[in-house]
């Protein structure tokens, strides 16, 4: 992915409506690959005072859509799970998304969310499928 497409679609991804409700950005992006940050705040915290479980696949299928639209095709989620490991409180959290699988109509990620003390958080495992329509 060169530099200028690139841009344009941390640019998409970072102007998207619910993303900046969730104070999440895309900090990196490569082909098959992204890293993804969110900032939290009380609004992401459950009622015992812990990050809610739908903020933490939030930002996971955030990670997952910016790795597999990195090849400049538009890719849209078909099957995702979450394995929940240990309760994020405060700071940041980090979502990284690496390519498993890819074809022209499916792929497959591992996303691993981290702490601020580097501990995993939660894994999330995505498939999508790939069309033939250009995003960037």
């Amino acid at each position: 992915m060169d530099s200028e497409k690139r841009e344009k679609l941390m640019a998409l991804m970072n102007n998207d409506n619910f993303s900046r409700l969730c104070n999440m950005s895309v900090v990196e992006v490569s082909e098959g690959y992204s890293k993804v940050r969110m900032d939290l705040n009380d609004s992401h915290k459950n009622f015992f005072g812990t990050v809610h479980g739908g903020a933490i696949f939030s930002l996971a299928d955030m990670a997952l859509g910016a790795a597999s639209n990195s090849h400049g095709k538009l890719s849209m989620a078909i099957n995702c799970s979450i394995h929940y490991t240990k309760a994020a409180i405060e700071g940041t959290l980090i979502a990284e998304a690496k390519e498993v699988a890819i074809n022209p109509r499916i792929a497959s990620y591992n996303i691993k969310i981290y702490d601020d003390l580097g501990d995993v958080v939660a894994s999330f495992q995505g498939m999508v499928y790939r069309k033939r329509n250009d995003i960037v």
